[in-house]
């Protein structure tokens, strides 16, 4: 039995709203007395077998960009429109929906959440064999939409996932002391996680799965739109840091960039284009 049911109407599966809001109410409380901060980990969030079809849905890796930088390595990101699977696009969509953002807002407790029908930065993602990706703060500012990034929402596709494989996204305490909690990437498990500039998550240490296998999920990302805009927000892209007593490489041109950002005047802003 899944924690959230999707109805099929006709040829198109659905939320009902009023059961997601009451989902949403049973872990309130939970999510939002979580640490380092507010999250809450679902086991069996959908359907197994839907959660199959859409991992073995996934497209070839041939002639498709992936990053390959210190801070994240050999992972890819589909976008729904990238996909060939109409059920993809079908559970992507619902996973925008008002019905799931009822869900959403109830458990979080965010008012006025919204969706991203451009998906930047979601979708499917796949990292590969000795891939990674380093402890980081998110992008906070959706460019197009103009919107504040508030939840990040995770499913996890990987069917018998061996605890010697890796790829527990991490989540560290606000200050970078110490990782507080690991998530293993198991079909069926959700990890649902207030985003903010200093919620610190990744899964940092090379994945050491068998070649013919890699770490698959689904990833959506939900905005709010601040009453005085989004200039008043210090804007950050995505913001790696290194782990105590570790090998982890900053990222300096990012800091660089937020450091311009944040003590040049505006309108120099404006001009160089940044």
């Amino acid at each position: 039995m899944s924690y959230l049911t999707l109805r099929k109407d006709g040829d198109y599966l659905s939320f009902d709203e009023s059961a997601c809001i009451a989902a949403g109410e049973r872990l309130r409380e939970t999510y939002q007395s979580a640490t380092p901060f507010p999250h809450a980990v679902i086991e069996d969030f959908l359907d197994r077998d839907l959660l199959r079809t859409i991992a073995a849905s996934y497209p070839s890796h041939e002639d498709r960009a992936f990053f390959d930088r210190d801070q994240e390595r050999f992972k890819y990101q589909v976008h729904p429109q990238e996909s060939g699977s109409g059920l993809v696009k079908n559970l992507l969509a619902e996973l925008n929906s008002q019905a799931f953002l009822g869900f959403l807002g109830t458990m979080t407790g965010i008012d006025g959440l919204i969706a991203d029908p451009y998906f930047s930065g979601g979708g499917l993602h796949e990292t590969l064999r000795g891939g990674h990706l380093g402890v980081h703060a998110d992008f906070n500012i959706h460019k197009k939409m103009k919107l504040e990034r508030r939840i990040n929402l995770l499913i996890y596709l990987n069917e018998d996932w061996a605890p010697e494989y890796g790829g527990d996204l991490e989540l560290w305490d606000t200050k970078m002391t110490r990782c507080e909690r690991k998530v293993a990437p198991t079909i069926g498990r959700a990890l649902i996680f207030n985003t903010a500039l200093d919620s610190f998550h990744g899964h940092p240490e090379p994945l050491a799965c068998p070649e013919s296998r890699s770490r698959r999920s689904i990833a959506i990302y939900y905005y709010t739109a601040p009453e005085d805009g989004v200039a008043r927000l210090a804007q950050r892209t995505t913001n790696f840091r290194r782990r105590p007593n570790t090998g982890d490489r900053a990222d300096w041109r990012v800091a660089l960039k937020h450091f311009l950002r944040d003590w040049t005047p505006p309108a120099i802003q404006r001009w160089r284009g940044q």
